[in-house]
Order: structure tokens, then sequence, then C-alpha cells
């Protein structure tokens, strides 16, 4: 039997990223690694599991900090790596899965968009703990493998120390997952901050500049906040305004944390003509 705990590294930015390998530099010595991310660029992929995946899983090997790993490239999405890596690779249960460090910060309301959150959201709905790990970078390197000169430090010590955390802990219920945003400015001496994910978006969509339809043109984005109504107690607001680290748990159940009594209330006032079967069962 081995009782060393099995971790599943993935990402959305391809295996041979080194916030994957940041992440493998930071838990290789807490446990069991299985190493699976894709093959290409996946951001933006969100939790899809996209039905033309063709499904190969390619094995590879990886040299990080002059110690060789077993890996496998996916031709397919970050929360593919996480379903296939766990079912079909797996020799045993995965205690853990990690995705990231992700190249760009995930917070607000599009965090969902992500392919690293969709990762570990993959990973909460198959029944293990989870977190997804990122780092603030410059725009352009989102979505190149021009990485240029990025410092790991303090996202690897996040991740070792939540890591640990979760490895050890059995996290209340209904934290499915961590969602952990890095600033750029990040030190060793930079407190965390357990927050609210905002009602915000963090990024929003800007038109591609095309001169006819046709043209073969992607939208862009930019950082777009309305400090007006940005929650003090959000990861938009920790992240942005004081330059703390954002720690935000997040749940699988998407259920609205509205009043059912008083909705079930309002809905049957407004639809008397359509028969209701209202539950028994206590509403919060």
């Amino acid at each position: 039997m081995n009782d060393k705990p099995l971790i599943l590294i993935t990402n959305d930015d391809g295996l041979h990223s080194p916030g994957l390998h940041a992440s493998v530099e930071a838990v290789m010595d807490l446990g069991d690694l299985l190493i699976i991310a894709p093959s290409t660029q996946q951001s933006g992929m969100g939790r899809s599991l996209p039905g033309t995946t063709p499904g190969s899983i390619c094995p590879e090997t990886l040299e990080i900090d002059g110690k060789v790993f077993e890996a496998y490239s996916f031709s397919g999405s970050p929360a593919q790596c996480v379903m296939y890596g766990t079912v079909e690779l797996a020799s045993r249960k995965v205690d853990l899965v990690i995705s990231g460090v992700n190249y760009g910060e995930n917070l607000g309301t599009g965090s969902t968009v992500s392919g690293t959150i969709g990762a570990a959201l993959q990973g909460a709905d198959m029944g293990m703990p989870a977190m997804a790990v990122s780092l603030e970078v410059s725009k352009e390197f989102h979505y190149t493998t021009n990485y240029g000169d990025v410092d790991w430090s303090v996202a690897k010590k996040m991740t070792t120390a939540f890591a640990k955390l979760m490895l050890e802990n059995d996290l209340p219920f209904d934290v499915d997952v961590l969602n952990i945003n890095v600033p750029s400015s990040a030190t060793m001496g930079t407190p965390w901050r357990l927050t609210k994910q905002s009602r915000q978006p963090y990024y929003v969509a800007v038109p591609s500049g095309r001169k006819n339809l046709q043209d073969k043109k992607r939208l862009g984005y930019k950082v777009q906040i309305d400090f007006d109504t940005l929650e003090p107690n959000s990861d938009i607001y920790a992240f942005v305004v004081d330059r703390v680290i954002s720690v935000t748990p997040l749940s699988i159940d998407l259920t609205s944390r509205v009043d059912f009594n008083d909705f079930c209330t309002l809905l049957r006032t407004r639809l008397p003509e359509l028969p209701s079967n209202e539950s028994q069962t206590s509403h919060r």
C-alpha cells in the first residue's frame, strides 16, 4: 500500500508552461504526482468537455529542478485532463487537484471562463479537493509560449502552503475549490486575504477592429472595474486596490442565495395559471 497522497497537477497553458513547472516544484515533496496538461494552449475553455476531443494521451518527461518526472500531454481541455487523468491514469484515489500556476489572474464573475478554474471545478465535481492558483502577468503573455521573465516564488509558496493544508485537513462543507490569485507585486511578506468573488466582471470584451464580417479577427479584452460599486470584501478589491493575495472559496453549488419562501410566493402570485408543487423541505 502506498500511503503517500496522490496529487494531480494540470493547467490551461500547456504541459510545458513554466507555471505548471512551478506547481510541480511547489509540491514535489508532498506526495506522488500525476501530471497531465493540455498539449496546446487552452485558456478560456472553462469547464468544457468538448465532444470533438480526440482523447489521445501522450506520455512525456519533464525535467524540473534537476529531477525527471513522468507526465502526460492530452489533446483536450483542462477539465478533460482532470477527468481522463483520474479515470484512466490514476492507480488510486487522487487526494488533491492543483490547477496552475496560471499566466494571468482569474477574478470576479468571469472566473468560470478560465480553464484553470474549470479544471479545479471538474476535480471538485468528481469529489476531490481542488485549488486553482493564478499569477498576475502582463497581458501579452496570456496566450503565448513567449513566457517572459516571471518570478514564481510567491505563487509557489502559496501553492505549497495551501496544498499542505488541504492534504492534512478537510475543508468545511461547500468549500469545493480555493481560487488563489497572486499580484505581480507580491513579495514573500505579502499577506493573503479570504475574499468573496466579486459580482463584477474583471475582463470585458472590446471590438476586434474588423473591417469586414468575414475577417478572421478575435475580440480583444481589457480590465475594466467600476470602483464605485466594487465590494470591499471582494477578490477584485483585495487584488487591485490593496494588492494582497486573494483566496476565494468556491462552491460547485450554483443555486442562488435567494430566500426560497419569498421567491416561491412571488412566482406563485405572478404565475397563478401554473400548478406549483413546493417542496416541504425547509428552504434556506
